[in-house]
């Protein structure tokens, strides 16, 4: 019984002290990824991987549900690097993507390794679907973005 209180007590004391990280992050996709996305903290990361756990994280990397690659690729390089430097500089980016160009503009096709004025060019045409509402996130912009980026 004191093994009980103690863990409890523990895991308590992380959820209060927790350092700020994403549950997307370090969570792999799944659908326990997707309904804490944005949340931080060590709790909605437990929350996050026991949901994935639960709900097959399996079935969704195999058929391409709750947010996995349908093709199986494991994806995290680019595109965290990318929202990275979007978590950082949304409101630029923003500007950028809607003159076509910018030093914003320029460092993510660096870093996508595609051709700044090509990128300028589709973040342009497509600014609607990339910035669907003033309240979208970084983590929707650079999956918006990825998506404009390959078609």
């Amino acid at each position: 019984m004191k093994k009980i209180y103690l863990t409890s007590l523990m895991l308590g004391a992380a959820l209060l002290m927790s350092a700020p990280a994403h549950a997307y992050d370090s969570t792999g996709c799944g659908i326990g990824s997707m309904a804490w996305r944005g949340q931080r903290g060590i709790g909605p990361q437990v929350l996050a991987v026991s949901t994935n756990g639960t709900f097959s994280q399996t079935i969704g990397i195999t058929f391409g549900l709750s947010g996995c690659d349908p093709e199986g690729r494991i994806t995290g390089g680019t595109q965290k690097m990318v929202l990275a430097f979007l978590e950082n500089n949304m409101e630029q980016f923003a500007m950028d993507a809607a003159a076509g160009n910018g030093e914003t503009i320029d460092t993510i096709a660096g870093l996508m390794n595609v051709d700044k004025s090509v990128l300028g060019a589709k973040t342009q045409q497509n600014f609607g679907v990339i910035f669907a509402n003033a309240d979208v996130d970084a983590v929707d912009v650079t999956l918006k973005l990825f998506e404009v980026v390959k078609a």
